[in-house]
C-alpha cells in the first residue's frame, strides 16, 4: 500500500492501490500527532476516496514504526487551542475528520501499530474495523490535559466498548496494552507486529472481492442500528438494500453462485 498520492498538507495523504485507499498520516517526527492543518484535511481526503470509483476499501494507517497517532499536536494546545473559541474551534475539527471517516460509504480500516491515543484512538474509534500489532497501546488522556472531547463523538466509543467501559477508558485516562484493547472488544483482530501488513492487506482485499452496494447498504444499517452520528433514515436505509437488488452485481452474484465461481462485482 505504497502507491503514490496526493498530500494536503504533506503530513496528510491519500494513496491508492488497486482496490484498496489509504489515508495516510505522515508525521513521525511527533509520532504522528496530528495539528489543526491535518485535522481539516481530512474530510475532503476522505471524501476524494469515497468518490473513486476504483476504491472499495479504505486504510487508516500511520507512517513509520512507532505510531498510529499520538493524539492532537500537543504545541498547539498554548496556541489555537489557548482559548475557549479556540477550543472549540479544534473540537469542531476532530469531530468533522471523524464524522468524515465514520460517514465514509465504503468500508474502513484502522491498521494500529505503536501508539493510538486521544485524537488517535479517536480516530481509530471512527473507522468501522480495527487490526492492531501487539505492541500497540491505547488511550484517552483528556481527563488529564483538561479539554473537552467532542460530546457526538463518544458514540464511536461507545458503540465499540459499551457505555461502562467507555467510561473507564475516559474517567482514569490510563493507557491500556493492546491484549487488554483486544480483551475489551475494541480490536477487531490482534496480530503480531510482523503479520500486521499483511493482515490487513488480506482483510481488505477479502472486503474489496465483495458487492460495493451490499457493503454500502450494511454499513449504513449497522450505523444506524448502533446510533452513531449522522445515521441514515429507515427510508434511506431501504433505498439502499433495494438498491441491491436492482443492480447488475445482484445478477452476477447469483449467475456465479449456480456456475460455481467467484464473482466479479463492478458496484452497479
Amino acid at each position: 500500500m505504497t502507491a503514490a498520492g496526493a498530500a494536503i498538507p504533506d503530513r496528510i495523504r491519500i494513496e491508492r492501490d488497486g482496490a484498496i485507499g489509504v489515508l495516510a498520516i505522515d508525521n513521525p517526527a511527533k509520532r504522528n500527532a496530528l495539528d489543526l492543518g491535518m485535522w481539516t484535511a481530512i474530510p475532503g481526503l476522505m471524501a476524494d476516496l469515497a468518490a473513486d470509483g476504483t476504491v472499495r476499501v479504505i486504510v487508516v494507517r500511520g507512517a513509520g514504526p512507532l505510531a498510529f497517532a499520538a493524539g492532537a499536536d500537543i504545541s498547539e494546545f498554548s496556541t489555537v487551542r489557548a482559548s475557549a473559541e479556540g477550543g472549540q474551534a479544534y473540537e469542531a475539527a476532530n469531530l468533522a475528520a471523524f464524522e468524515a471517516v465514520a460517514g465514509c460509504p465504503k468500508p474502513v480500516i484502522a491498521m494500529i501499530r505503536g501508539f493510538c491515543l486521544g485524537g488517535g484512538l479517536g480516530l481509530a474509534l471512527s473507522c468501522d474495523l480495527r487490526i492492531a500489532a501487539r505492541g500497540a497501546q491505547f488511550g484517552i488522556p483528556a481527563g488529564r490535559l483538561g479539554v473537552g472531547y467532542p460530546p457526538a463523538a463518544l458514540a464511536y466509543a461507545v458503540a465499540a466498548l459499551g457505555a461502562m467501559r467507555a467510561k473507564e477508558l475516559f474517567f482514569t485516562a490510563r493507557r491500556i496494552d493492546a491484549a487488554e484493547a483486544d480483551g475489551l472488544g475494541l480490536l477487531t483482530r490482534l496480530v503480531a507486529e510482523a503479520d500486521l501488513e499483511r493482515e490487513t492487506r488480506a482483510l481488505a482485499d477479502a472486503i474489496a472481492a465483495n458487492a460495493p452496494l451490499t457493503l454500502r447498504a450494511a454499513k449504513a444499517g449497522i450505523d444506524a442500528a448502533a446510533g452513531l452520528p449522522g445515521a441514515a433514515t429507515p427510508a434511506e436505509l431501504q433505498r439502499l438494500a433495494a438498491a441491491c437488488f436492482d443492480s447488475d452485481d445482484y445478477r452476477e452474484g447469483r449467475t456465479a453462485f449456480l456456475a460455481k465461481r467467484d464473482p466479479s462485482f463492478r458496484g452497479r
